[in-house]
């Protein structure tokens, strides 16, 4: 374990990849009693990245019983796509004329990324996630970035339970077929293109038939 990081954030991040990759499920229940025996450490750090993962709605406290795997709701998908909506649409439509050919290749180099078909659902969702705040970062405000950020951190969980409680029959490129799309309308300046491509971006949320929007 490096040095640059503390106990607490050790188990918080274990706690959440073995989430992330499924190998703890939605609505499991786990204590404080197993976790210290798994990391072979006091009850403090434990208990604080629990309460760290119930703040950011990873988990839910069952008071003498447990911690349980909070399970997203397609409301609550739903609703973070609005916020995703508000902010990116709202910024980029605002701020699109400013963006340079060198940022636009950068974009590019990340999209080559999230059309690997090698990678697993985690790896594939954290290149999507790069591409949208790479390009939220463009328009130079720092608030709208973790606010976005805040709000993927959210959806990766989304996805993933997406991808494991239903059979995988389409390509991970499904997901970001439109990212080309909205590359090419960021290089002509063309605000309806541009538009028209984010909103198609957001209705491949994890697949054809899986959480979209009106």
């Amino acid at each position: 374990m490096s040095e640059r990081i503390s106990l607490k954030d050790y188990v918080h991040n274990a706690i959440l990849e073995d989430i992330l990759s499924y190998r703890l499920k939605p609505g499991e229940i786990i204590n404080e009693k197993s976790m210290v025996e798994r990391f072979g450490c006091s009850k403090s750090p434990v208990r604080e990245a629990l309460l760290t993962l119930c703040n950011e709605n990873v988990l839910r406290s069952l008071p003498r019983y447990g911690y349980e795997v909070v399970r997203l709701t397609q409301q609550e998908i739903r609703e973070m796509m609005e916020i995703r909506m508000v902010l990116e649409l709202g910024f980029v439509q605002r701020y699109y004329h400013t963006i340079t050919e060198e940022q636009i290749r950068e974009l590019e180099s990340i999209n080559e990324k999230c059309m690997d078909e090698n990678a697993d659902a985690e790896t594939h969702w954290k290149y999507n996630t790069q591409f949208h705040l790479k390009l939220m970062e463009y328009w130079g405000n720092e608030f709208a970035v973790d606010a976005l950020g805040r709000c993927l951190f959210s959806q990766t969980r989304a996805y993933i339970q997406s991808y494991w409680e239903k059979e995988r029959t389409t390509a991970y490129s499904l997901d970001t077929r439109h990212h080309a799309e909205i590359i090419a309308a960021l290089r002509a300046k063309d605000l309806d293109g541009l538009v028209k491509a984010i909103r198609l971006d957001y209705h491949d949320f994890g697949g054809p038939d899986s959480f979209t929007m009106n």
